[in-house]
């Protein structure tokens, strides 16, 4: 488990009741990659305990990240450290989608 650097805000909406939780800098968070999924799961531990797992798979994950920077490119409200923090992790998440490197064996003469 790694350490929240920031703020989540979770809500579950159900036709007769409606659950929230947030999980702040006292709590982490996990990720988990499948062959068909990512799982993402927050913990608060403590007196009020609570957690959210939730399971992506691929195409959806695609689709929100395509909406999230299409989101972001028609507004202008983002400072450069969280700019930069968005940075970082989408360049980590580039790297991993590049293909990986065929190895050519020489052929012996």
């Amino acid at each position: 488990m790694k350490s929240i650097s920031d703020k989540a805000e979770v809500s579950v909406d159900f036709p007769d009741k409606t659950y929230m939780g947030s999980f702040g800098r006292e709590a982490s968070f996990d990720v988990k990659v499948e062959p068909d999924e990512v799982m993402l799961r927050l913990v608060r531990t403590g007196e009020e305990r609570r957690e959210i797992t939730v399971h992506l798979h691929y195409y959806l994950l695609a689709d929100m990240l395509k909406e999230i920077g299409q989101g972001l490119m028609a507004h202008d409200f983002l400072d450069e450290s969280h700019r930069e923090a968005l940075g970082v992790g989408v360049a980590a998440l580039a790297a991993a989608l590049k293909p990986p490197a065929t190895t050519r064996r020489s052929r012996k003469k």
